[in-house]
C-alpha cells in the first residue's frame, strides 16, 4: 500500500475534506448576492418608493419629457436599493482585520456597476432623508455609504424583525453626530487605557519569563472599550456589572478594568495565596480567579464582580446570567433590568463552537431567565489555540449564532480603539433601551501563542510572520493622535514611563503583601459562615413547624378560588390532600415538599424551583401550578403566602445551561432555596461540567459557598437504562472535604426536613437528592402530620418500619432509597424475625457516628449486608463499603465487613426489559435477606 499522499489534506475541490490554503482562510461558505432587481424591490418600503417617484417628478419641474421623469424616478429607486443593500450587507466589505490577511472582496451588489449607476456619480438623486439628505449626488451617497458601513465597524442588524430596534441602530450609525467621534480629552483617555493594557502585559512578560498569563497582547483596545461600558452604563442607570470571561486577557481585565491591585496579582504570580493562610481551600491558578470592586465615573459608582471560572470555555456564562437575575431580584430590578448588567467576554472559536453559548442566548427572552440583555464581547483572535477559522466553524463570523435571537452584531477592527469604544458605547445604549442581547466582535490577533510558552509558527507561520512585523495598537493610535494634534510627540512615551514606574512600585510592594481577609461572607452572605465541625458531626437543626402554620399551609394547598376552574383529576388530588390534613395521616411526597416550600416562604425565605416540567412535575405529582381549564390562567397557591417569594419555572430544554444559571442564582442569594430538577436523574449527565467544576469544587477552589439543591429522579422500576439511574456513584466519587451533601430519602417528612435544614443552618452546601418516582405514590412512603411538627428533624438514618429488638438482630441490611420498601415487604412476607432493614438517608457526609451507635446496640449481630438496586460498579457500594466497616469497628465489631447484594457489574445502568428487571429485583432482595439459599457476593 503506497503512502506518498497519506499525510496530506484533500485539495480545495474535495468537498469531504477541509480546505487547503492560508490559516486565515474563512470557512467554505458562499456569500450569495441578490439575484434581481425584483428581489430587492420587494424588500423596499412601498411608501418610500412612491415618495421617490413623486419627488423625482417634482424635481423635473415643468419638463414635458416623460422619459426625464421616468429616469429621475428610476435613479431614486436604484439609489434606495443601494442604500438597502449597504444596510444589509455593507459589513461584508468593512475593514476589520488589523493584519490585512483576511481577504474580503467587495460583493458585486455593493458596487455602482451592479446597479447601473457607474459613471453617473455627478447625477443628483432623491433619497428622502437618508443620512440627512433629501437630494444627493450618486457619488456623495456612495462615499457616505462606504464610510459608514465599510469602515472600521461593520454592523449587522437587518435580521432584526423589530422595526423600532432597527431604526434605533440605523439612526445611531448613520447620523453624523453619533458616528465615531470623541473629544480630545476622550481620545487621550483611550490612549492612556491602551498603554496601560500593553505595558502591563509587557511588564508581566519581563518579570515572569515563561509563565503562562494568556495575555491580551493584540487586543488591548478592549480595555478602554470596557471602561466605556462602565461610564456610559452608569449614565444610563447601571449600578452593577457582572462579568464572565475565560483566560485570554483576564489578568488585564482584573487589573485595568476591575481595579484589582497590581501588587496582589504580582503576589499571586510569585506563588502567593489569594486568601489568608487560615482559610484553607485548594486555590486555583491566577487566571481563573475572580474579584469584586467599585469604580466611579462622573460621580456614579458602579459595583463590579468577575465570576471565577474553570478552564472549560464558556461554562461560566450561565452562572453569570443566574447571578445577574438574582441581583436584579434583590435590587427589585426584574421589571426594567436597568441596574444590573451581565457582560460576557468570549473567544472567537469558543463562541462559535461551544453549545452552552446558544443555551444562554436562548434564555434571553424566557420568563424566569431573562436578564434584560447581555453584552457579549468576542475577542476575535482569528484562531483558536492552533485551529484556524476554516476548521472551527461553518459560518462567516464566529458571532453568527447570535442571529438566532436577533441580536445585533457590531464587527470592529481591534487596531482602532476609538471604533471599539464606540461599538461598546452603542451596545450599552441599545441594551439599556431595549433590554436585549448585543454582540461586539472585535477582530484582533494574538501576538504570542495560546500561552506565552507556545510556538504558534508550528501551525500558522504566515500569520505570525505578519504579527511579528505588525505595530502595537498604541503605536498606531499615537501616530494618529499626533497627526490630529491631540497629543504632542513624546506624550505617549511619558505615559508609558509613568505607568511603568507605578508597576515597579507595586512589584516591590508585592513582596511584603499578605491577604488579611477572604472575600467570602460579605454583603448578602453576612451572618453565614464555613462550618467548623468535622464531616461526620451531627449538624441537625430543629426544622419542625408549629400546628398553626401547618394548618394554615393546609388551607392554602387545598383551597380552590371560585374563579379558577381546575382539571377534574387535579380536583381529586386536592381532595386527597384535604383528607390528609383532616386525618393527619397519609402525607405523600408532593405534599411534604409543598409544606417545606410554604413554610420557608412564610418565614421570609425565597424559594426558586426550575426544571423542564417543574410546574406540574414530570410524574404529575407536584401540581405547584394550577391551570384554569377555560382560559389557561395560572394559579400558584404558594405565591399567595406572605413574607417570602415562591417561584416555579418550566425551564428551556437544557441541563448544562439551566443548572449553571441556578448555581449562579444561588451564588448571589443565600436567602433563597434554589433548586434545579432534572426531568429524569440521568439527564444531569448533560450538565457534568457544572457539577464537576462548580458544584463539587467551587468552594474549595474559589471560596464561593453555594446552597443549590439538585433534585434527580432515581429508582429502578423497569423503565430502561435512561430512566433508572441518576448516577449516584458519580456524585459520591466527587465527595470530599465536606464539599456537598448527597441524600437518597425515603419519606415525605424526611424530605420536608432536609429542605428546611438547607436554609435554617448558618452555612450553605450544595445538596444532591435522589428523588423518587414510584415512591411518590407508594403506600408505605407516607408520613403523619406529627412528623412535620414539634422537635422533629432530618434523620440521616431511618430505622426499620417493623420494630425489632436490637439484641435479636442477626442480619442487618443497610440500604438507601426505594429498595428499602422492597426489602421490608419481602422480609415481612418471609416472617424473618432477626433481620432489620436500616436506611442510610444521607450518604455524604456519611453518618458514621449514629450508625456506630446503632451497631453497638446489636449485640448478637452476625452479618451486615449492603443492598442496592444499581449494578455493583454503580450506586453507593464502593463508597460505603469501608465507611460501614469503620462504623462497625467503632461499635466494637472488629473485622466485620459488609457484603454486597445487588445487580452484577454492568455497562448499562439497567435492563430495558420489564420482565428481566423484575427477576433481577427479586433476586437481589432475596440475596440480601438470605432467602432461597442465596448468598451475598
Amino acid at each position: 500500500m503506497g503512502n506518498e499522499s497519506q499525510n496530506f489534506l484533500p485539495e480545495m475541490g474535495d468537498q469531504e475534506g477541509p480546505q487547503q490554503g492560508p490559516s486565515w482562510g474563512n470557512p467554505n461558505w458562499l456569500q450569495q448576492v441578490v439575484d434581481s432587481d425584483a428581489d430587492l424591490t420587494a424588500a423596499l418600503d412601498p411608501t418610500q418608493m412612491r415618495l421617490a417617484v413623486k419627488a423625482a417628478a417634482e424635481k423635473a419641474g415643468k419638463a414635458t419629457d416623460p422619459k426625464a421623469i421616468e429616469q429621475a424616478a428610476d435613479d431614486s429607486i436604484k439609489a434606495m436599493l443601494l442604500v438597502r443593500l449597504y444596510r444589509v450587507r455593507g459589513h461584508l466589505a468593512a475593514d476589520l482585520d488589523p493584519l490585512g490577511l483576511s481577504h474580503r472582496d467587495v460583493p458585486d451588489d455593493l458596487k455602482l456597476e451592479w446597479h447601473g449607476l457607474a459613471g453617473q456619480e455627478a447625477r443628483e438623486v432623491y433619497v428622502g432623508g437618508v443620512f440627512g439628505f433629501e437630494w444627493v449626488t450618486i457619488g456623495d451617497l456612495y462615499r457616505v455609504l462606504r464610510e459608514t458601513y465599510c469602515g472600521k465597524v461593520g454592523l449587522e442588524y437587518m435580521h432584526i424583525s423589530d422595526t423600532t430596534e432597527r431604526r434605533f441602530l440605523q439612526d445611531k450609525f448613520e447620523t453624523p453626530e453619533d458616528t465615531i467621534q470623541f473629544t480630545d480629552e476622550g481620545k487621550r483617555a483611550i490612549l492612556a487605557s491602551v498603554i496601560r493594557g500593553e505595558e502591563y502585559e509587557k511588564f508581566l512578560g519581563k518579570k515572569y519569563v515563561g509563565t503562562k498569563r494568556f495575555g491580551l497582547d493584540g487586543g488591548e483596545s478592549m480595555i478602554p472599550a470596557l471602561e466605556a461600558v462602565i461610564k456610559y452604563g452608569g449614565q444610563l442607570g447601571v449600578r452593577e456589572i457582572i462579568y464572565g470571561m475565560a483566560h485570554r486577557g483576564r489578568l488585564n481585565v482584573l487589573a485595568n478594568v476591575m481595579g484589582k491591585p497590581y501588587k496582589v496579582i504580582f503576589h499571586e504570580f510569585s506563588g502567593g495565596s489569594s486568601n489568608p493562610d487560615d482559610v484553607g481551600g485548594s486555590g486555583d491558578v491566577k487566571y481563573h480567579l475572580g474579584t469584586s470592586t467599585d469604580r466611579s465615573f462622573d460621580g456614579i459608582d458602579v459595583h463590579m464582580s468577575l465570576v471565577p471560572n474553570p478552564s472549560h470555555l464558556e461554562a461560566v456564562n450561565p452562572v453569570v446570567l443566574g447571578k445577574t437575575r438574582a441581583q436584579q431580584a434583590i435590587r427589585d430590578d426584574l421589571k426594567q433590568h436597568e441596574q444590573v448588567l451581565p457582560v460576557l467576554l468570549h473567544g472567537d472559536a469558543a463562541f462559535a463552537g461551544q453549545g452552552i453559548v446558544w443555551e444562554c442566548l436562548g434564555f434571553s427572552g424566557v420568563r424566569g431567565y431573562n436578564t434584560g440583555g447581555c453584552l457579549h464581547f468576542v475577542i476575535n483572535n482569528q484562531i483558536g489555540f492552533t485551529t484556524s477559522p476554516q476548521f472551527a466553524r461553518s459560518s462567516p463570523y464566529p458571532s453568527d449564532v447570535a442571529k438566532g435571537v436577533q441580536a445585533p452584531i457590531l464587527h470592529v477592527n481591534g487596531d482602532d480603539p476609538e471604533a471599539v469604544t464606540f461599538a461598546c458605547k452603542l451596545a450599552i445604549e441599545y441594551r439599556q433601551t431595549f433590554g436585549r442581547d448585543i454582540v461586539i466582535d472585535m477582530w484582533c490577533y494574538r501576538r504570542f501563542g495560546h500561552n506565552e510558552g507556545d510556538e504558534p509558527k508550528f501551525t500558522q507561520p504566515l500569520m505570525y510572520d505578519e504579527i511579528r512585523k505588525h505595530p502595537r495598537v498604541s503605536e498606531l493610535y499615537t501616530k494618529r493622535l499626533e497627526s490630529e494634534g491631540v497629543i504632542k510627540p513624546g506624550d505617549a512615551d511619558a505615559l508609558r514611563s509613568e505607568f511603568d514606574q507605578h508597576l515597579e512600585e507595586e512589584f516591590a510592594a508585592a513582596k511584603d503583601y499578605k491577604p488579611n481577609e477572604a472575600d467570602w461572607f460579605g454583603g448578602r452572605w453576612a451572618g453565614l459562615n464555613k462550618p467548623a465541625d468535622p464531616e461526620t458531626a451531627r449538624r441537625n437543626v430543629e426544622t419542625g413547624i408549629d400546628q398553626k402554620l401547618f394548618d394554615s399551609l393546609g388551607r392554602t394547598l387545598t383551597t380552590v378560588p371560585d374563579d379558577v376552574t381546575i382539571h377534574k383529576t387535579l380536583g381529586r388530588v386536592i381532595d386527597a390532600k384535604r383528607k390528609m390534613f383532616d386525618s393527619g395521616e397519609g402525607f405523600d411526597w408532593a405534599t411534604g415538599e409543598a409544606l417545606a416550600f410554604g413554610s420557608l416562604v412564610t418565614e421570609g425565605f425565597g424559594v426558586r424551583l426550575s426544571g423542564q416540567d417543574s410546574g406540574r412535575g414530570t410524574f404529575s405529582q407536584r401540581h405547584a401550578v394550577w391551570i384554569d381549564q377555560k382560559d389557561e390562567r395560572k394559579y400558584i397557591p404558594l405565591t399567595t403566602l406572605p413574607h417570602g417569594k415562591f417561584e416555579v419555572y418550566d425551564s428551556p430544554l437544557s441541563e448544562y445551561g439551566v443548572l449553571g444559571f441556578e448555581y449562579g442564582f444561588a451564588m448571589a442569594d443565600p436567602k433563597s432555596l434554589v433548586m434545579w430538577e432534572a426531568q429524569f436523574g440521568d439527564f444531569a449527565n448533560g450538565a457534568q461540567i457544572m457539577i464537576d467544576q462548580f458544584i463539587a469544587a467551587g468552594e474549595v477552589k474559589w471560596l464561593r459557598a453555594n446552597g443549590l439543591v439538585m433534585l434527580l429522579p432515581h429508582g429502578y422500576e423497569g423503565q430502561g437504562p435512561e430512566h433508572s439511574s441518576a448516577r449516584l456513584e458519580r456524585f459520591l466519587q466527587l465527595c470530599a472535604n465536606d464539599n456537598i451533601q448527597v441524600c437518597n430519602i425515603t419519606t415525605p417528612a424526611n424530605y420536608f426536613h432536609v429542605l428546611r435544614r438547607q436554609m435554617l443552618r448558618p452555612f450553605r452546601k450544595p445538596m444532591v437528592i435522589m428523588t423518587p418516582k414510584s415512591l411518590l405514590r407508594h403506600p408505605l412512603a407516607k408520613s403523619t402530620a406529627e412528623e412535620f411538627m414539634g422537635d422533629h428533624h432530618f434523620m440521616r438514618i431511618k430505622s426499620d418500619m417493623t420494630e425489632i429488638d436490637d439484641t435479636k438482630i442477626k442480619r442487618l441490611v443497610l440500604c438507601s432509597g426505594k429498595v428499602a420498601y422492597d426489602l421490608m415487604q419481602r422480609r415481612d412476607e418471609a416472617e424473618l424475625k432477626d433481620v432489620s432493614i436500616v436506611r442510610i438517608e444521607q450518604l455524604y457526609p456519611f453518618p458514621g457516628e449514629p450508625l456506630a451507635v446503632r451497631l453497638e446496640r446489636m449485640t448478637n449481630l452476625e452479618e451486615i449486608v449492603w443492598c442496592q438496586e444499581e449494578p455493583k460498579n454503580n450506586g453507593a457500594w464502593f463508597f460505603v463499603d469501608r465507611l460501614i466497616e469503620e462504623a462497625a469497628t467503632k461499635a466494637g465489631k472488629d473485622g466485620m465487613r459488609p457484603t454486597y447484594a445487588g445487580r452484577e457489574v454492568a455497562a448499562s445502568p439497567a435492563t430495558g426489559f420489564a420482565s428481566r428487571h423484575q427477576v433481577q429485583q427479586q433476586a437481589l432482595v432475596n440475596i440480601a435477606l438470605g432467602l432461597n439459599g442465596g448468598t451475598s457476593n
